[in-house]
């Protein structure tokens, strides 16, 4: 009998526990800042490349360590290889994301996303939609409640884009950001 009076006892101090943990934790938090990508296409004779553009992601905390992620991206490059050309890359994905609140004010993270890459280039005819997936992470560090910074965000951004008339490719590329982040 003492011993489901323990059990029951310890089961109601950690429920308060995990609401206590909760409530540090919030419901949303919205990503914006600067990214940096490295391209690498599979054509023959065609070097990899940069471009420079923004990233913003809005994340719901299902729980402490679970949520669902939605990520935009726009990048870009005046003169891609030095051709001329101007090129654009558009990044709309989803996912999980992990993370571990318990570093005080530092938290790691890793997340996956799944989605569209739309590229398009002046100069040249049409534009192109293909799958994209990010395998990735970063971290944040807290600032206030309501204010953190990402220092670093790091991801393998894998796109299926079809090359020089041949079937869908895969191009491992290079996706690295950092920005601030406002939490509610």
């Amino acid at each position: 009998m003492k011993l489901k009076l323990w059990v029951s006892v310890l089961a109601v101090l950690s429920l308060f526990g995990a609401t206590a943990h909760a409530q540090d934790t919030p419901k949303v938090d919205i990503f914006a800042g600067y990214s940096y990508l490295r391209l690498n296409p599979r054509t023959a004779g065609v070097s990899s490349f940069n471009l420079n553009g923004g990233s913003a992601s809005i994340a719901y905390n299902a729980k402490s360590w679970l949520s669902g992620v939605a990520d935009f991206g726009g990048y870009s490059n005046g003169n891609i290889l030095n051709t001329g050309i101007h090129g654009t890359l558009s990044t709309y994905l989803v996912g999980p994301r992990v993370s571990y609140r318990h570093f005080g004010r530092i938290t790691p993270f890793g997340e996956v996303l799944f989605g569209v890459a739309h590229a398009s280039s002046a100069g040249t005819s049409g534009s192109d939609n293909a799958l994209a997936m990010t395998l990735g992470g970063g971290l944040d560090y807290k600032l206030s409640d309501r204010f953190a910074i990402r220092p670093v965000k790091v991801d393998y951004l894998m796109t299926r884009f079809s090359e020089s008339g041949t079937s869908n490719q895969t191009q491992n590329n290079l996706r690295v950001s950092t920005g601030i982040v406002f939490r509610f």
